[in-house]
């Protein structure tokens, strides 16, 4: 049965709701990057705000004085820091005669991360927490006008219990490592072909012979003024690639971290010589439990092989000595498969409120997909891994 007086209100930011009453919803999932602090963050530091096109709408669920369910939701004025390339679909809704922006979005904010969904009080039903969630959503966009709603890297089962309440589902390529019982880094390389095992250890060596050793630095135990030497890292990383980097998050963020995030955090610190207080190079990972995922990196300068090593071999020997089972990478190219990522799918879920935009997209969303599965699929006949005859 579901809890009586239920009440759906809308909020425009996280400050607004008990911080204890939002975590005892969130922490017991999977993912980290619904948790109040990660949230409440991006719009303290004001990363997510109307100025940056990301305005909080959050929808809570209340018995009551009790908040039973929630979903982490802003108004999008445009596409940019979603992950999902959504910008097909806004052509189409221009050649029907539709508005594509403002838009409703349900993910957690420049993080292309598989697990969003809604967060529910355990006991209750789930099912009818979704649908009573889903109607206020529909309510909004036909009050206000907006073209419809959109769930990005959405929990898998719980993205195909939407899918049956009629939101259609979009597969997209990600990557991901799984540890597979290794029980050293060199388990781990005996998995590849000869050719790329040389390799790896070509490059890791090589680094090490410029004098370059890369730490691994939990949150807890990294000097606050490294968090704002990692935000000097991620912009140079993105100030690169100009119009098309992936700048979205303030310092402020980068400098409140250790006061709020810090115990979910561990760094691939990189330094020189005997130095042990100025990185040359970091990458920012979070972790929780089993999982481990790859957020941010940059350096000071160019150093050969020090973004292979600090993103990827140290963090996975780092996940092997603790057991750790999945390692998410984040976005990014084919050179991921050289380290032996394998490409996986995630799904975003849209409904439109317009409903000829929504026909072409159940129209021609199962033939999109299929070929999503299929570049999926291709991709990983090109991991370089171990044949009978290596």
């Amino acid at each position: 049965m579901p809890p009586s007086n239920l009440k759906t209100v809308w909020l425009d930011s996280l400050a607004h709701i008990d911080r204890d009453a939002w975590d005892a919803l969130a922490k017991p999932l999977q993912t980290p990057f619904l948790e109040w602090d990660w949230l409440q963050l991006m719009e303290a530091s004001g990363s997510t705000t109307a100025e940056t096109g990301w305005i909080p709408h959050h929808l809570t669920l209340w018995s009551g004085r009790e908040l039973v369910a929630a979903a982490p939701i802003y108004v999008k004025l445009h596409s940019a820091g979603e992950f999902v390339f959504d910008h097909a679909w806004a052509d189409v809704a221009g050649r029907l005669g539709q508005r594509y922006y403002p838009k409703l979005v349900g993910m957690s904010p420049f993080t292309p991360m598989i697990g969003y969904r809604f967060l529910m009080a355990p006991g209750l039903d789930a099912g009818e927490l979704t649908s009573r969630l889903l109607e206020e959503i529909d309510r909004l966009c036909r009050r206000h006008g907006l073209s419809g709603s959109s769930f990005h890297f959405v929990d898998p089962a719980w993205g195909k219990a939407v899918a049956d309440l009629g939101y259609c589902a979009w597969a997209h390529q990600s990557f991901a490592w799984e540890n597979e019982g290794y029980g050293s880094f060199d388990d781990y390389l005996a998995g590849f072909n000869a050719n790329q095992r040389r390799n790896i250890r070509r490059e890791r060596r090589d680094l090490g012979r410029r004098g370059v050793r890369v730490e691994m630095v939990p949150g807890v135990e990294l000097a606050k003024a490294h968090y704002g030497r990692m935000y000097a890292f991620y912009a140079r990383t993105n100030d690169q690639f100009g119009p098309w980097g992936c700048k979205y998050l303030t310092r402020d963020f980068f400098t409140a971290l250790p006061d709020r995030f810090h115990q979910r955090l561990v760094f691939a610190a990189a330094f020189e010589g005997n130095q042990c207080n100025a990185p040359v190079g970091m990458a920012l990972l979070v972790t929780k439990e089993d999982r481990l995922y790859g957020r941010y990196w940059g350096c000071s300068r160019e150093i050969e092989f020090l973004h292979f090593d600090a993103c990827y071999y140290r963090p996975i020997e780092w996940a092997i000595e603790r057991g750790i089972r999945t390692f998410d990478p984040g976005m990014g190219g084919a050179h991921k498969l050289r380290r032996g990522f394998k490409a996986v799918a995630n799904h975003s879920l849209h409904r439109f409120m317009d409903r000829s935009l929504r026909t072409v997209m159940e129209r021609n969303i199962a033939a999109i997909n299929r070929l999503e599965l299929e570049d999926i699929a291709a991709l990983n006949l090109e991991l370089p891994l171990h044949r009978p005859q290596d």
